[in-house]
C-alpha cells in the first residue's frame, strides 16, 4: 500500500495547524522571552506596548489560574519565569493582539532591566561543580576493576558529540478555542495530546475533562514536539482561557530555533579493554549529558544512553554512569534515538582508538564481539532472537567488505588529493518506552451500517506513514478494500490516556490495540454470518469482502454482513486496549526486561576525502537492517533513508554553537547548516535481513523510525580514515560533528 497522505501532500490539500480555519475575532499570541541566560529580572514594564492600539492583553506568571509548572519527570520548569531566568528565550510574557505584526511591534516596547548571574553552558563544568538536574545513574555487568587487569590492552579517551536542531518544516504552535461550559478545544502540533491536555489542565487549574487536545497530523517532529509543543498550547490556552476569545500561537521559525532544546550534545570519558584475540574484556565509561535549564525529557534520554551503552556488542564487564548536567541553555529534549546515538558514538570511538594502538582494523575488533544468543545486556535483559551475525554476513554477501577496502587502498594509492575511507556501523536498538507504564496505547473502531469504517487511535501522524500502517492493520483483519477505512484525529476525547508517539513504538501499541479491535468485530460479524446462513462459525471466513464458506463464496458480502448484523442488533463499535506484555525494569537493582524486543543491523560506509578543501562525500552506503516481516517496504525504505541522511548530518554539518553567554549563534539556516541534495550519499542499497520478525511487533513488522539513524555515526569514522591516509601524522580525535573545518586542520595536523 503506498503512504494514504501522499497525492494530498504534493497537492498541498494536507491540513496542518496553520490550515484550520480561524473564527471570526482569533487573537495572536507572541512570546517575550528572556534576552540572557541566567539572571534575576529588576523590573518589567509593559506599559508602553500595552498602549499599542490593537494589543488586547500582556499575561505574567501572576496571571496562571493553576500551577506554573510544566515539568512531567521533574518539576522544576516554570511556563513562565517568576523571577530568576535560566536561558536566553525563556518565557516571560505572552503578547496577545490583533494581529501577530502587532505583538510583535509591541514586544520592542517591553522595558526589561535585569541583574546577570554567573552562566554555565558546558557540561563538565556542571559536572565539576555538581550541578545535576536528577542525581546520575550506574549500570554495571561484572567487575570492571578486576576485568582490566587481566586485559592485554588498556586504552582511555574522550568523546564528544554535539546538539543538533529538529529543524521541523511545521514550527511549534497551537490554536485554543474556548467551548461551553468553560471547555477548551486545542488543537497542537505536538506527539503527545495527553501531555498537552494534563498540563493545560494544571496551569489552569482546571479538571483535564474540560480540554480537548485535537490532532490531525504534524508537519515533522523527530522528538522536538514530544514535550516541548507543550508550552506553546498552554501559553495559547492560558490566554484564551483568560480572554474567552480563540488564540493562536505559531512560532516563527528563528523564535523557534532560539527558545527550543535540541539533541543533548554528551561529553564522555571512557575506557576500554580488550586481550590478545581483540575480545572486548571491559568497558567503562562516564557520560556527562548537557540537560540545558530544566529537566524536560533528560533523565529518560540519559537513561536510554545506559540502556544503550554496549550497542551491538558483548562486553562482560561494563560500568556506565550518566550525569544529566544542568547548565544555563534552553532545556534539551527527545530527538530521534533518544540518547542512545551519543552512547553509541562512545563505544565506536573506543573500538576507533584501541584499533589505532593496537595496530588492527576497526572492523576486527567489531565482528570479534558482536552480540550472540542467550548473551546479556548491562541492564541484565538477555538477548533473544539476535541478529547481528546476520546483518553482517549478509552485509558481506551484498558486496565483500574486503573487496571494498582493496579498491579503497587502490584508489589511495593512485590520488594525491582525494582519499578514500571505510567504516562499518553495526547497530542494536531496544523498542518500547523505557517507563514500563507508558507501553499502552487504545484504539476505536466504528463500523458504519453501509460497511465503512472509521478508526480512532492515539498515533499521531508525522510523516513517518503511521496512519498508512493503521489502515493496512484494519484493512487486513477485515479483508476489506482501504478506501473503507478513515483515520480520524487524534483526539484526547475518542481516545484517553495516549502515550506519546515516540520512542519508535507509534505502529506496534497504536497498532496492537486497533489489531484487538478488529479481531474483536469480526469474531461478532462471523457469528452473525453463521447465523444468517444457518452454517459453523468454524467455516466461515471474510476474504477480499466476500463471505466465504469453506473457502467458498456465497450470496452475502461485506455491506450487506454489516447491515443485516446492524438490523439485529449486533454491536458494531469497539475498543482495544493494548499493553506490551513482559516487559519490566526495577530502578534500584538497575536491572530487568525493559524491552520487547531489538532491532539489528549493519552499514558500510565509503567517503572521499578533498585533501585541499577539507570537504567530503559519502559516496555509497550499503545496509542491511532487520525490519522483521515488513508491512510495507516502500515505507520502511524511506524511514531508513531519511533516518540515515539525519544520522550522517548530526555526525557530519549539524553543528549548535552557543557562545559563552548562552546565547545561540547557530540561529538561524544561513548559520546552521542540514544536508542537502549534494551532501546526501551518492548511492545507497537497502537490503532487508531475512527473518520471521517478532511476535511483539504489529504484523512481526519491527519499528523502524530511530534505529536507522544511528548508521550515520559510520560517515564520521569513514572521514577520519580517509584523513588518516593522507595524514598518518594524524592522530584521532571523536569530536562530532566532523566539520569540512575540523577535516581541513586534521588533514594539515603536524
Amino acid at each position: 500500500m503506498k503512504n494514504i497522505d501522499s497525492i494530498n501532500h504534493v497537492k498541498g490539500k494536507s491540513v496542518y495547524l496553520d490550515d484550520i480555519p480561524q473564527q471570526e475575532g482569533a487573537l495572536h499570541g507572541l512570546v517575550f522571552d528572556s534576552p540572557i541566560a541566567h539572571g534575576r529580572i529588576i523590573k518589567l514594564d509593559f506599559q508602553e506596548a500595552l498602549n499599542l492600539p490593537g494589543v488586547i492583553e500582556i499575561y505574567t506568571a501572576k496571571d496562571i489560574p493553576g500551577i506554573n509548572e510544566l515539568g512531567i519527570i521533574v518539576e522544576d520548569e516554570p511556563l513562565l519565569a517568576e523571577e530568576e531566568l535560566h536561558f536566553v528565550g525563556q518565557a516571560i510574557a505572552i503578547i496577545i493582539a490583533e494581529t501577530e505584526l502587532i505583538a510583535r511591534k509591541a514586544k520592542k516596547l517591553i522595558n526589561i532591566e535585569f541583574e546577570e548571574f554567573p552562566i554555565i553552558t558546558d557540561e563538565r563544568e556542571a559536572r565539576i561543580k555538581e550541578q545535576f538536574i536528577v542525581p546520575p545513574r550506574t549500570f554495571k555487568l561484572g567487575d570492571t576493576s578486576k576485568a582490566f587487569a587481566q586485559c592485554d590492552y588498556v586504552i582511555d579517551g574522550v568523546a564528544k558529540s554535539g546538539g543538533q536542531e529538529h529543524l521541523y518544516i511545521e514550527t511549534q504552535g497551537a490554536y485554543v478555542v474556548p467551548i461551553e461550559n468553560d471547555c477548551l478545544m486545542v488543537h497542537s502540533s505536538t506527539q503527545g495530546p495527553t501531555s498537552v491536555q494534563k498540563i493545560v489542565a494544571r496551569i489552569l487549574g482546571i479538571s483535564m475533562h474540560k480540554v480537548e487536545v485535537d490532532v490531525r497530523r504534524l508537519g515533522g517532529a523527530f522528538g522536538g514536539k514530544e514535550d516541548q509543543a507543550t508550552p506553546i498550547a498552554a501559553m495559547a490556552a492560558l490566554a484564551a482561557y483568560l480572554l474567552k476569545k480563540p488564540v493562536k500561537l505559531v512560532l516563527h521559525r528563528l523564535d523557534d530555533m532560539r527558545m527550543t532544546g535540541k539533541r543533548h550534545p554528551y561529553t564522555s570519558d571512557f575506557k576500554i579493554g580488550l586481550n590478545k584475540d581483540l575480545k572486548i574484556i571491559a568497558f567503562e565509561t562516564d557520560y556527562m549529558q548537557n540537560a540545558g535549564a530544566a529537566a524536560d525529557l533528560s533523565p529518560a534520554i540519559m537513561e536510554r544512553s545506559l540502556f544503550h551503552s554496549t550497542n551491538s556488542y558483548f562486553i562482560p564487564n561494563v560500568r556506565a554512569t550518566a550525569y544529566s548536567c544542568k547548565t544555563n541553555l534552553p532545556p534539551n529534549t527527545a530527538f530521534r534515538g533518544f540518547g542512545a546515538p551519543q552512547a553509541m558514538f562512545v563505544l565506536e570511538s573506543a573500538i576507533a582508538k584501541a584499533a589505532e594502538v593496537i595496530g588492527v582494523d576497526a572492523k576486527k575488533i567489531q565482528e570479534t564481539n558482536l552480540l550472540k544468543e542467550n548473551d546479556e545486556f548491562p541492564y541484565g535483559q538477555i538477548a533473544k532472537n539476535v541478529n547481528s551475525n546476520g546483518a553482517w554476513s549478509q552485509l558481506e554477501k551484498i558486496q565483500s567488505i574486503d573487496n571494498i577496502e582493496k579498491e579503497i587502498a587502490l584508489y589511495n594509492e593512485q590520488k594525491d588529493h582525494f582519499k578514500k575511507g571505510m567504516a562499518i556501523m553495526p547497530i542494536s536498538f531496544g523498542i518500547s518506552f523505557t517507563n514500563v507504564s507508558m507501553n499502552q496505547a487504545r484504539a476505536l473502531v466504528h463500523i458504519y451500517q453501509d460497511g465503512s469504517i472509521g478508526v480512532s487511535t492515539g498515533a499521531i501522524e508525522m510523516g513517518q506513514g503511521v496512519n498508512t500502517k493503521l489502515v493496512q492493520v484494519a484493512s487486513k483483519v477485515f479483508s476489506v478494500n482501504k478506501n473503507r477505512i478513515k483515520l480520524e484525529t487524534t483526539n484526547t476525547t475518542r481516545v484517553a490516556n495516549t502515550s506519546p508517539t515516540a520512542a519508535s513504538s507509534g505502529a506496534d501499541l497504536n497498532g496492537k490495540a486497533l489489531e484487538i479491535a478488529c479481531n474483536a468485530l469480526l469474531s461478532r460479524l462471523i457469528q452473525s454470518a453463521s447465523e444468517i446462513l444457518g452454517v459453523s462459525e468454524s467455516d466461515i471466513s471474510l476474504k477480499n469482502e466476500e463471505v466465504l464458506v469453506e473457502n467458498s463464496a456465497v450470496s452475502l458480502n461485506w455491506e450487506r454482513l454489516v447491515l443485516e448484523s446492524y438490523f439485529k442488533r449486533v454491536k458494531l463499535s469497539e475498543k482495544g486496549h493494548y499493553a506490551t506484555p513482559q516487559i519490566h525494569f526495577d530502578k534500584n537493582k538497575e536491572k530487568g526486561h525493559p524491552f520487547a524486543y531489538h532491532v539489528y543491523g549493519a552499514a558500510v560506509f565509503t567517503a572521499t576525502v578533498d585533501c585541499v578543501k577539507g570537504i567530503y562525500d559519502i559516496e555509497k552506503v550499503n545496509i542491511v537492517h532487520d525490519f522483521g516481516k515488513s508491512m510495507n517496504k516502500l515505507i520502511d525504505n524511506g524511514q531508513i533513508e531519511g533516518a540515515l541522511v539525519q544520522g550522517i548530518g548530526w555526525m557530519t554539518m549539524e553543528e549548535i554553537v552557543y557562545n559563552k553567554k548562552g546565547e545561540l549563534m547557530s540561529n538561524a539556516l544561513s548559520s546552521y547548516k542540514v544536508p542537502d541534495i549534494y551532501s546526501a550519499p551518492k548511492e545507497v542499497n537497502i537490503e532487508h535481513l531475512e527473518t520471521e520478525g517478532d511476535e511483539m511487533a504489529i504484523m512481526r513488522s519491527k519499528a523502524v523510525g530511530e534505529p536507522p539513524l544511528m548508521y550515520g555515526i559510520a560517515a564520521y569514522f569513514a572521514i577520519q580514515n580517509a584523513v588518516k591516509v593522507f595524514n598518518p601524522n594524524y592522530n584521532l580525535k571523536f569530536d562530532a560533528p566532523f566539520t569540512p573545518e575540523k577535516v581541513l586542520l586534521a588533514l594539515y595536523e603536524e
